[in-house]
């Protein structure tokens, strides 16, 4: 799927509410591209990919884990969201949701509230906050990173944003969607927007 310049605008429209990955089986896309607070944010959009895990699959800890492997994201962890505003500057962050349900507000306190069920993985691009505000007592995530990416974590603190914004600056674009291992939904999306913001 190609993003055209005039659903880039359409992006960026999003009223406040809760998004629901679980409206459509294709991948979704959700702009948080402002700064909040202390939290950098990053002009990529947060990609959702809604009911991803197979339906003849009853391990989705391992179907995930497998399939970020194979497709150049290493698993690195087990364990749900932290429940305090958190942001990696220097390292997008894949999560494949394995139990249960959580809401999740992406983009500091101004951002927007996300509901992930069981079979969702959403992708956090560089520097943009997230937060688990509820969940269902089962709640468990799997968490990945481009390969050879390490994250460092950082709350919400404006004193640090400007050191932030450089850092996200410099998180290089992956050049593998994680459910191919080669083009699809991360290089149709984030392609296009990362050209219009290289564009002098």
């Amino acid at each position: 799927m190609r993003v055209p310049s005039s659903s880039l605008l359409l992006l960026m429209s999003f009223a406040a509410g809760t998004f629901s990955a679980g409206a459509s089986d294709n991948p979704q896309h959700l702009m948080l591209a402002g700064p909040s607070g202390g939290v950098p944010n990053n002009p990529l959009p947060l990609i959702i990919w809604p009911r991803v895990v197979p339906d003849d699959q009853e391990d989705f800890a391992a179907w995930f884990e497998k399939t970020f492997e194979e497709n150049g994201w290493p698993p690195a962890w087990r364990y749900p969201i932290f429940p305090y505003t958190h942001y990696h500057p220097n390292t997008h962050e894949l999560l494949g949701v394995v139990e249960g349900w959580a809401e999740v507000l992406f983009g500091g306190d101004s951002g927007r509230m996300v509901t992930l069920r069981a079979g969702d993985a959403v992708l956090i691009p560089a520097g943009v906050g997230h937060r688990q505000v509820s969940a269902s007592d089962d709640f468990l995530v799997v968490g990945a990173y481009p390969h050879g990416m390490s994250p460092q974590t950082l709350r919400d603190e404006p004193e640090k944003l400007q050191m932030a914004q450089e850092l996200v600056k410099r998180v290089p674009l992956p050049t593998q969607d994680p459910f191919t291992g080669k083009e699809g939904a991360l290089t149709d999306i984030w392609q296009p927007i990362a050209a219009m913001h290289l564009q002098p």
